[in-house]
């Protein structure tokens, strides 16, 4: 039997998104039934590699070359699908990597639980990203896509509580403030699947959004540390850019998220 940290391991190492996928599927599948039956898995340790098994296609480009296309096309809309089937890869390995990378941090299994929990369900978004695209006569890797998505993920290797901020508290709540618009866009160009699928990931990104919230304060209360100027400070270090408005002020707060620990980044960040 794995221990938890190899199963993360074995999926930061698969490179096709579909196998990574049924890995994470399958993976968490074996975690809830032995914490179900009272024999939990052991998390163990693992040495996770710094950037996860990436397929030969999409090509990744810097930021700055990725092709802006219009949403309001088809071509736009098989774009729009495509960036986010790659942030939803990106976001399997993120939660197995926060699973694997920190096992020197004593945490309680609800910790594992949550993760493992998001890390599958971020396997069937992108399976539903994939299922779109290929119903549109594409497919993912078929365009160009975001070399910087990792980047958090390698800045904050060594720091739990940056990850945190980052990752689920920031990246994550983005994706809150812009799905909305994302599902008006499809609704209007009649495509009904994706509708459905981004809806499904809206509901659920938010559950993700708290897990990194609860545990960012359970590591604050555990060291006495205040926890909206810890956020502030390990958000100025390690996030590229500004905080964007508008936010999604009500799923956020939903999620935890207080608005002075988002908008007092966002102001400063409109100052510069």
């Amino acid at each position: 039997m794995m221990t938890l940290s190899e199963m993360a391991v074995d999926v930061l190492t698969t490179a096709d998104g579909r196998e990574k996928t049924a890995k994470s599927h399958a993976h968490a599948a074996a975690w809830r039934a032995a914490r179900e039956a009272g024999t939990p898995i052991e998390i163990g340790s693992a040495s996770p590699p710094l950037r996860p098994s990436r397929p030969d296609r999409p090509e990744l480009l810097d930021p700055r070359e990725v092709p802006k296309r219009k949403p309001g096309s088809p071509q736009g809309r098989i774009a729009l699908l495509h960036a986010v089937a790659h942030i939803e890869l990106n976001a399997v390995d993120l939660h197995w990597d926060i699973i694997a990378r920190f096992t020197e941090v004593p945490f309680p299994p609800g910790f594992y639980d949550d993760w493992v929990r998001a890390a599958d369900e971020e396997s069937k978004h992108f399976n539903l990203m994939c299922d779109c695209l290929e119903e549109l006569g594409s497919h993912y890797g078929a365009l160009p896509a975001h070399a910087g998505m990792w980047r958090a993920a390698e800045d904050t290797a060594d720091d739990l509580m940056g990850r945190l901020a980052v990752v689920p508290m920031v990246l994550e709540a983005r994706g809150l403030d812009v799905t909305p618009g994302m599902i008006d866009l499809f609704r209007k160009a009649g495509v009904d699947s994706a509708v459905a699928a981004l809806e499904t990931i809206y509901a659920e990104e938010v559950g993700h959004v708290a897990y990194g919230s609860k545990w960012f304060h359970f590591l604050c209360g555990r060291h006495e540390l205040d926890p909206r100027d810890v956020f502030h400070s390990l958000v100025r270090k390690y996030f590229h850019g500004a905080l964007k408005p508008p936010f999604n002020d009500e799923k956020r707060a939903e999620a935890g998220l207080p608005l002075d620990f988002y908008w007092p980044l966002a102001e400063e960040s409109g100052k510069a």
